[in-house]
């Protein structure tokens, strides 16, 4: 259910309902005497169904109802019912991924199965998608500079022995090393062939365990291979005695948070922009890290860790 374009899936993030008539909220706090905006109607924001999804459906929930909004939270499965519902327009707002929704678009507006529209730059992605969710219907919000990443980890003590910080001082180091990532991986050009040609990064071995996997991560950690395949936003890593190293040449896409919106929505709804553009200034791929570990680490819920979080970022 990743989003990485590594994947053989583009798993579209899915979506809200804009109801005709009221709905009750689930999860979020109700609006708050005297808050801003003046917005009225109701709302369904949807989620993915897996925890980053989920979480940030929910704080776009909590800040539409902080506007005004009466909202709820849906999670959909089915990406035929997403799309036609989005372009439809009863769908108001939905968290995306920038690169991973420019080449699905793509391909849904085209009929190409090798779409180009992502990019690692954000603003060449952006361009490209817009031009694909013009003739939907559809537009986009401020995208955030959070990003869920294809990344490259190695051992702590890998690291320090060979003095790697970023990818690029691991394919000058000249060092052979089994890779431990998905059995696609070397047909996918952001993975193996993409470690060969962005860094001349010597293969040698692919160990099939995944992505992001525990078999990846333990494999790593135990040395039975030097390099793993998991994403940016994955808090546990330290807890394996792993550190990432930085695509310092952009090998991947530009997938910064994005939320898309029924472009006849957002202009009957403008308020919509704004109650969900702060989010966009202060939401690091850090802080997706520790929201993903708060639900799935510390078991924490999804409505407590985004209420918790927005109201340390001074937006509730």
């Amino acid at each position: 259910m990743m989003r990485r374009l590594l994947t053989t899936f583009s798993a579209l993030s899915l979506a809200g309902v804009l109801a005709a008539c009221g709905g009750s909220s689930s999860g979020g706090s109700p609006t708050p005497a005297g808050s801003s905006g003046g917005a009225s109607g109701s709302l369904t924001v949807g989620a993915a169904g897996f925890t980053e999804s989920n979480v940030l459906a929910q704080m776009y929930a909590d800040l539409l109802e902080k506007a005004g909004f009466d909202v709820k939270v849906k999670k959909v499965a089915s990406q035929e019912i997403f799309q036609s519902s989005l372009e439809k327009g009863t769908i108001a707002v939905v968290p995306e991924y920038a690169a991973t929704y420019a080449n699905s678009m793509e391909t849904e507006v085209t009929g190409n199965t090798a779409p180009t529209s992502a990019s690692p730059d954000l603003q060449t992605t952006l361009t490209n998608l817009e031009k694909f969710l013009k003739k939907k219907g559809l537009t986009h919000l401020e995208p955030a500079d959070a990003v869920d990443q294809n990344a490259f980890a190695v051992s702590k003590s890998f690291a320090s022995q060979h003095n790697l910080t970023t990818l690029t001082d691991l394919g000058k180091s000249g060092v052979s090393v089994t890779l431990a990532a998905t059995s696609e991986c070397p047909q996918r050009p952001f993975c193996e062939p993409g470690l060969k040609k962005t860094y001349n990064i010597k293969v040698s071995k692919i160990l099939p365990l995944g992505f992001d996997t525990l078999q990846v991560k333990t494999a790593v950690k135990k040395g039975q291979a030097q390099l793993g395949l998991v994403a940016t936003t994955d808090a546990t890593l330290s807890q394996f005695g792993l550190v990432v190293l930085t695509d310092d040449q952009h090998l991947q896409n530009a997938d910064n948070l994005i939320p898309i919106v029924n472009a006849k929505v957002l202009a009957d709804h403008p308020q919509i922009a704004d109650a969900i553009n702060p989010l966009a200034s202060v939401l690091t791929t850090e802080d997706l890290a520790n929201l993903n570990n708060q639900i799935d680490g510390e078991r924490k819920t999804v409505e407590d860790v985004a209420k918790s979080y927005l109201q340390s970022k001074g937006l509730l």
